[in-house]
């Protein structure tokens, strides 16, 4: 598991599509699916919000 501080990778499913994708948690800038362009991950300076169901954390 990641330390303290540190971001990690997520893959998600897409609520509209159930397109899979990866995203990280500490995103700078919103993040949309590919397929439709629903906003996945949206930045809160630190921690993201996401708004996909998240499947697994990549390691």
């Amino acid at each position: 598991m990641a330390s303290k501080g540190e971001g990690v990778f997520l893959k998600v499913k897409c609520f509209d599509c159930d397109n899979e994708q990866i995203v990280f948690n500490r995103a700078a800038s919103t993040v949309q699916c590919i397929i439709c362009g629903k906003t996945l991950v949206k930045p809160k300076g630190g921690k993201s919000e996401v708004f996909a169901n998240v499947i697994e954390v990549v390691k």
